[in-house]
């Protein structure tokens, strides 16, 4: 399985993407003019800062492999995390597993390498977690007791648990929202919560808890009521301002009405007293399984386009981007690809950083990329977890693979 601490990985030799190049030793007879009758490794005339220098240019995985090659290597890849912090910026890989009430484990993607590796994923317990990523760091909430939250780094194994959030330990609708900054590597987590107030159909409370790793506390600096709006299961910290999924809960007369708006919340500001329905932005169509996504700090939407008369039902799945207040489309996946995932009902996962987006059915381990900078779809290397009975669900959520940062 791969870990920090592993002395071999798991992989998939029919699912790799490249090829093993095998080197021999230089004769005799060669006809290159050496110097000298003795060959030098490369490694053992440079000092350490210089190899690690290079080291740093290599994939994750591959770092990780090349501790397995002598001592010294293995000591300077398992050196302090500082070492790797100017290593050169990764995809983010997608951890794919099955959703069951079985101990989660299942297999992460590697974009650069087009490889799947066995993967432990430590803290999750059930498939229902919620999760969100960002520079290095997964944080995640258990289903059924709300306050309960974990951060962790997928690679190094490191983990801790956060003081317990503020509310009950369960809530109608529950979001889940984690920022990194990359300089400091201290980090916020936005936890947004919507319960319906009882007895009244169209009014829905909503409140909002914060965690700072600076000061290791929470606060909650926001509570208010949605009137003809709830909350969901989709929020995103973006260039400091959380931003939220919110769903129409009363009867829509005609199709061209909004069915999901977006709210936004200024985590710096973090005003007491606000409207967030004055500033709501509609979504650009009749969306289902809306995902809101931090790409490089550009807000970045999938979902699934509705039809117009049956908006539950997909013909399409949209990218757009928040521009001024506004969406702006940036591609609709081809339909050859829509095809791909064979049987596509209105139910499907997406979510992505940097410039990677992945998107997946539930009902199927298919799994598409989509560069946005370069707009360009391809299909992962087939992915080594199969449908072993109709009903079999799966899902997965990316991270970014590093090195030098910790819970």
């Amino acid at each position: 399985m791969l870990a920090m601490g592993s002395e071999e990985w798991e992989l998939y030799p029919s699912y790799m993407g490249s090829q093993v190049m095998e080197y021999g030793p230089i004769s005799e007879d060669s006809d290159d003019d050496w110097n000298g009758d003795v060959a030098v490794s490369l490694d053992a005339v440079l000092p350490d800062d210089l190899l690690e220098k290079v080291l740093s240019f290599l994939p994750v995985a591959s770092i990780i492999r090349s501790g397995s090659v002598c001592k010294r290597w293995h000591e300077i890849v398992h050196a302090q995390r500082q070492t790797w912090s100017k290593m050169v910026p990764q995809k983010p890989w997608y951890f794919m597993f099955t959703c069951s009430e079985d101990a989660v484990s299942g297999f992460a993607y590697d974009p650069s390498l087009r490889k799947w590796y066995g993967f432990d994923f430590p803290c999750i317990e059930k498939s229902n977690w919620s999760t969100s990523s960002s520079a290095g760091l997964v944080c995640l909430m258990d289903s059924e007791n709300r306050r309960r939250i974990m951060v962790c780094n997928p690679i190094t194994k490191d983990w801790k648990r956060l003081l317990d959030a503020p509310g009950g330990k369960t809530a109608d609708y529950s979001a889940l929202a984690f920022s990194v900054d990359r300089s400091s590597h201290q980090y916020t987590v936005a936890v947004a919560r919507s319960n319906q107030v009882p007895s009244e159909n169209y009014q829905w409370e909503f409140t909002i808890h914060l965690y700072e790793s600076v000061t290791g506390n929470w606060v909650t600096p926001f509570t208010g009521v949605l009137l003809g709006w709830r909350g969901g299961d989709e929020c995103v910290i973006c260039g400091g301002i959380l931003y939220y999924l919110v769903y129409s809960t009363g009867v829509l007369v005609n199709n061209n009405e909004h069915r999901h708006c977006l709210v936004m919340y200024d985590l710096a500001a973090r005003p007491n007293r606000t409207s967030l329905m004055s500033m709501a932005i509609p979504v650009p169509c009749a969306l289902t399984c809306g995902r809101l996504m931090n790409l490089s700090e550009r807000l970045v939407l999938v979902g699934g386009i509705g039809k117009q008369d049956r908006p539950g039902i997909v013909k399409g799945i949209g990218i757009w981007e928040l521009h001024n207040k506004g969406w702006r489309e940036v591609a609709r996946m081809p339909h050859k690809f829509f095809q791909g995932f064979g049987e596509f009902d209105d139910v499907f996962a997406s979510c992505g950083a940097d410039d990677l987006i992945y998107i997946q059915s539930y009902g199927s381990p298919a799994l598409l990329t989509f560069e946005i900078n370069q707009k360009l779809w391809k299909w992962s290397v087939k992915s080594p977890v199969s449908k072993r009975f109709p009903l079999q669900l799966f899902t997965g959520f990316s991270f970014e693979p590093r090195l030098d940062i910790a819970s």
